[in-house]
């Protein structure tokens, strides 16, 4: 039997069958507020692979930098409706948001600078952790998941996306300092969990941007230490294919199918999908 960078034996994950019928929607949070960890490149990765097995998925950019726009062909400087309308706008139609990308299967609702503004408009507005939740009601059945790329903070957006969520995918670089912030994330979620949304879980960890170095053994075992059974069988090495992939505006899964790190993105969809996580 195989076993991972762990020591942990397990069977390689088999492709999912295709799905007769789509919906509703498992809402995942991708979430870290320590920045460049591999949360963009991670959801647009994982939902590229997932669509190529069939599932129709939808990425809500939920960072005013909006790399996951960026990151699937998208400009969302020269779109008038965005994110930012669609919260702030409850009579707008989410459909008028999103926007298809060239891939099949794969949508995404795109976000620009302007969404840097939600977080102070969000002091003020009625049930403000729930408004991500509202926006995306009415289309959770047309899609398998939905994949929310959070922006690199712990704040109202972020609390947004962890109460509309059903769980939560924490992308950790495998690097000392990476490690310091996930306390402070795992705090944030158990207040969630605590006081606005009971069903929130923790889907796993995912150790990206790793490479075979004694410090990234470490700290590997580090997060395994403390996430147990949580950190996901697949890790993700270190690349210069992902910015080109970013580059040529197209998941790694389809840019270059037959890449070491194509594989191990398509190894975590599988995983979450034999996990039950995504149907």
């Amino acid at each position: 039997m195989p076993t991972d960078l762990l020591g942990r034996e397990y069977d390689t994950f088999p492709a999912p069958q295709p799905l007769q019928q789509h919906g509703p929607a498992r809402v995942i949070a991708m979430c870290n507020q320590k920045g460049g960890v591999g949360k963009t490149t991670s959801s647009i990765n994982i939902a590229g692979a997932l669509s190529q097995y069939g599932r129709r998925v939808l990425i809500v950019d939920f960072d005013p930098q909006g790399a996951a726009s960026v990151g699937l062909g998208i400009n969302a400087n020269n779109i008038d409706n965005t994110i930012y309308t669609a919260l702030f706008n409850p009579r707008m139609d989410v459909h008028e948001v999103i926007q298809h990308t060239e891939f099949e299967n794969l949508d995404i609702i795109p976000a620009n600078i302007d969404l840097s503004a939600a977080e102070v408009q969000l002091v003020t507005e009625v049930g403000r952790e729930q408004i991500l939740a509202s926006v995306l009601r009415p289309i959770k059945n047309e899609y398998d998941v939905i994949i929310v790329d959070c922006q690199p903070s712990l704040g109202l957006l972020t609390v947004n996306a962890l109460t509309a969520a059903d769980g939560v995918i924490i992308p950790v670089a495998a690097e000392f300092f990476a490690l310091r912030g996930v306390a402070l994330l795992m705090q944030s979620i158990e207040k969630v969990q605590s006081r606005i949304n009971p069903g929130l879980e923790v889907y796993g960890v995912l150790v990206t941007m790793y490479t075979r170095t004694l410090h990234c053994e470490e700290v590997l075992q580090r997060i395994y230490e403390a996430f147990q059974d949580k950190v996901f069988h697949t890790v993700i090495s270190r690349s210069i294919k992902l910015p080109d992939s970013t580059v040529a505006a197209a998941p790694i899964t389809i840019y270059a199918p037959n890449h070491k790190t194509s594989k191990e993105y398509r190894e975590v969809a599988r995983e979450l999908v034999a996990r039950g996580v995504i149907a």
